[in-house]
């Protein structure tokens, strides 16, 4: 018996010298590091409710080992000074070891940092970016944090200058907008931004222009990429997901006609095209830098994954994945080309390791309900007692909601926490971040109205920006003295970023 689908979406019908102010915050920012805290005390929920004081799991598993080995320090410093041998090292343990060259390196190495930067979760705000009168559906810093991309169901995108205090550096009025724009990337180079709706036609702009205002064809052009045969018509189908590769000459898309496109952006055409699933595909990502392995999953609630260097001998998956219960809305890689996260409609996260796939799917007959519609239902409370009897994910995370809409689910940023968390949007209107390795939900944001479909960590510096269906767009950053941030900074000297004072002195 086939696994029983339920294809649904968002439906239309619901509706650089530094000055002076500078050298205050940099001069507070110490300050902060400094103080002897545990590392519990800015985790706000570890005894909410909700965890009641136990953790959800204890992951037992080499990807444990390598997060702890990331973002712990190094054991020589535990010894400096008296104190239990079993608590969390202290900032001041930290920098008294750094300054008595304790580890031996006269630095802070990669893990040091990590360990002191992921005490200091972005939960002290909001801060307020931008409000808009549509639905906001897409959060994303570019890869070195410099850039802000949010996209609006109005098709607008508005790229922020986050070094110039989130000034507007690109207003795009999108072209041939179906229901709304479902996801955006950013080039490599950030020369180029691509843009997809309900439509198979995606759109690059030119972002790196010195025009701000960007309305499609009359100020400029907005090139389309046509992912269709050509003799399908207009609208056959339409693209969730779309990312550009590692290297910048191609882009993977996940569509509404089960499948996952290749597109090479030299050729200008589509090079490879993939019945990949019995559903739609919702989300879609390159898994490491080699841009050989990708990664889908699906309405059909399998994760798979596909190697292109010998998809084409065998016409099948590298492997297919197991354990979510509903369809999947989004999939994030750790980068590695073994480990990623997914959200489920099922209300949960899972992490998994692709040496767990198998050559094809379990079904789960009588397990799933074809009259439960997440646009418009709650999630059936019984269900969420529910196991895959044959769940091959190395951990599952819950608290959140993944309702109306396509909610995303990321790790955090490796240079500043190794990716010891993992954070999501959520029906709720709330941001969730989870502990990766003891499943506890260690922050909850709350500001917004309505669902946040998707928010963005920034890669260097201890701040996170959440965009929500209610139009606001707004940023969480670290805790400094407790003062919730001001909502626009004052520019930065361009000749020395914010970010740059941060990456340089934990380096």
């Amino acid at each position: 018996m086939s696994m029983c689908t339920c294809t649904v979406k968002e439906s239309p019908l619901q509706f650089k010298s530094l000055s002076s102010q500078q050298f205050d915050e940099f001069d507070e920012m110490g300050y902060s590091l400094s103080r002897l805290t545990l590392e519990s005390d800015h985790f706000d929920e570890v005894g909410s409710s909700q965890t009641s004081g136990k953790l959800l799991h204890n992951l037992e598993h080499e990807v444990a080992q390598l997060t702890k080995l990331r973002s712990a320090p190094h054991e020589r410093l535990n010894q400096i000074g008296p104190g239990k041998r079993d608590l969390p090292v202290s900032v001041v343990k930290m920098l008294a070891g750094r300054e008595g060259n304790y580890s031996g390196r006269g630095r802070f190495s990669s893990a040091d940092r990590c360990h002191v930067l992921s005490r200091y979760l972005p939960v002290k705000g909001p801060g307020l970016v931008d409000h808009m009168p549509s639905r906001a559906y897409v959060s994303q810093f570019s890869a070195d944090g410099s850039l802000f991309i949010a996209a609006f169901q109005d098709s607008q995108i508005r790229i922020y200058n986050v070094d110039k205090g989130w000034k507007i550096q690109k207003n795009i009025h999108a072209k041939t907008m179906r229901w709304t724009v479902t996801d955006t990337s950013l080039s490599p180079d950030q020369h180029h931004l691509v843009y997809a709706s309900m439509s198979p036609i995606v759109h690059m702009v030119n972002v790196g222009s010195s025009q701000i205002e960007s309305l499609a064809n009359v100020t400029e052009i907005h090139e389309g990429l046509d992912f269709s045969s050509g003799d399908d018509g207009g609208y056959s189908f339409g693209i969730f997901s779309i990312k550009f590769s590692t290297d910048g000459h191609e882009l993977v898309a996940g569509s509404s006609d089960d499948s996952i496109y290749v597109y090479d952006l030299e050729a200008n055409k589509p090079s490879l095209r993939i019945l990949a699933h019995t559903s739609d595909v919702n989300t879609v990502c390159f898994a490491d830098e080699s841009g050989h392995l990708i990664y889908s999953g699906s309405d059909d609630t399998l994760c798979k994954v596909w190697d292109r260097r010998c998809f084409k001998a065998t016409g099948r998956p590298a492997g297919v994945l197991t354990g979510h219960l509903e369809g999947i809305t989004f999939i994030d890689s750790k980068g590695d080309g073994r480990y990623f996260i997914s959200n489920g409609k099922d209300q949960a996260i899972k992490l998994w390791d692709i040496r767990r796939m198998t050559s094809k799917a379990t079904c789960i007959p009588g397990q799933r309900s074809s009259e439960w519609d997440y646009r418009w239902m709650d999630y059936p409370p019984q269900a969420k007692d529910i196991k895959h009897p044959s769940d091959q994910s190395i951990a599952t995370y819950r608290g959140h909601s993944v309702l109306r809409t396509l909610i995303r689910c990321y790790f955090s940023p490796a240079y500043s926490t190794g990716q010891k968390y993992i954070y999501t949007g959520s029906h709720d209107s709330g941001v969730y971040i989870y502990d990766l390795v003891s499943g506890a939900r260690v922050a909850t944001l709350k500001y917004h109205k309505a669902p946040v479909r998707d928010c963005s960590w920034h890669p260097y510096y201890p701040m996170l920006v959440s965009s929500s269906w209610d139009g606001a767009v707004v940023r969480w950053e670290f805790p400094g003295k407790g003062e919730a941030p001001a909502p626009a900074p004052a520019p930065a000297p361009a000749s020395f970023s914010r970010n740059r004072i941060w990456r340089r002195h934990f380096s």
